[in-house]
């Protein structure tokens, strides 16, 4: 009889580990699976998280003329961009010899994408050419109207062009006045002079003293830098 008792009692001790190892088993994988969806959720997240687009509508400056396209200073922003993880990707747009009537004139097909942060980076060939700084201006506002008529939210950068006193004093005051005032009454953001620090140094551009070397568009990705950075840590919170 005694035997039968305690076999009765082994069988039930057996029975009660059995359960308690499977509800720990059951709570485990509960466990996995809440943290699956929490990390499945958060990779959707960041899957559905979309870039945003940065165009720098430009010249031969922008396209980096007689350098690697990864030289030029619109691939040095983005490898900042990158740097500082920030959802943005910059699009080059340069076009060696283009003026502000080529950048209206590409405009329309430019904007079949959405943009986000608008650079424009024209209006040198303008001054070289004797282009008068009426007509300049009137395209640099043309491409800020088309820009804001297909975003109304976009972000704006001018950057501000100057030329060689040889042009003549009159021309060449007035033409720096263009870049300062479209941007104020269009609101825009201004970068005075894109070569600043550049301009006119041997060292800092190639044998034609027009182009920057490589040294000099690292010059000019910080000179666009300490505008657009704060554009877009805003924009991206």
């Amino acid at each position: 009889m005694e035997n039968c008792v305690q076999s009765l009692r082994n069988k039930v001790s057996l029975r009660l580990r059995c359960e308690h190892v499977a509800a720990d088993s059951s709570r485990g994988n509960i466990f996995i699976l809440i943290l699956l969806l929490v990390l499945s959720g958060a990779i959707g997240a960041m899957a559905d998280s979309p870039r945003k687009t940065i165009l720098i509508l430009g010249d031969s400056l922008a396209a980096g003329h007689g350098l690697d396209p990864q030289e030029a200073f619109p691939a040095l922003l983005q490898e900042r961009i990158n740097e500082q993880k920030l959802p943005y990707d910059v699009v080059n747009a340069g076009v060696s010899g283009d003026t502000t009537a080529g950048g209206v004139r590409r405009m329309p097909w430019l904007l079949r994408r959405h943009i986000d942060v608008l650079v424009l980076e024209l209006g040198g060939n303008d001054g070289l050419r004797g282009i008068t700084p009426k007509e300049t201006r009137a395209n640099l506002e043309k491409m800020i109207d088309l820009a804001r008529e297909k975003n109304p939210q976009v972000k704006i950068i001018i950057a501000g062009m100057q030329m060689p006193q040889n042009m003549g004093e009159e021309y060449t005051a007035e033409f720096r006045e263009v870049f300062r005032r479209v941007a104020k009454e269009k609101r825009t953001e201004l970068i005075p002079f894109l070569l600043e620090g550049v301009g006119g140094k041997a060292d800092l551009n190639l044998p034609d003293r027009i182009h920057p070397n490589q040294q000099g568009h690292k010059i000019i990705a910080e000179t666009v830098w300490k505008t657009l950075q704060p554009i877009l840590t805003e924009t991206s919170k």
